[in-house]
């Protein structure tokens, strides 16, 4: 398994120059908490980081739950109302 490293604050993006739809909250040993704006909290298991650097964590929309990525598309609505 891969390993990185990842700290409370770091921007989360679901691809390399995407747009950022989160931020890590807390890291755990087994996981990390991801805030998406509007939704919540996610749990995100190690299987779905992609990537962890400079401030940024990437992670594979196909390792999402089907409610986190539905967040993530919406992420940024209330800044358009």
């Amino acid at each position: 398994m891969k390993a990185f490293s990842v700290e409370a604050g770091f921007q989360v993006f679901l691809s390399e120059g995407g747009e950022e739809v989160g931020a890590v909250r807390e890291v755990a040993r087994d996981h990390v908490v991801v805030y998406v704006e509007g939704s919540g909290e996610f749990i995100v298991k190690p299987p779905a980081v992609v990537a962890a650097h400079d401030g940024k964590l990437i992670l594979d929309p196909a390792m999402l739950t089907p409610e986190m990525l539905r967040a993530t598309r919406h992420a940024h609505d209330l800044e358009t109302q």
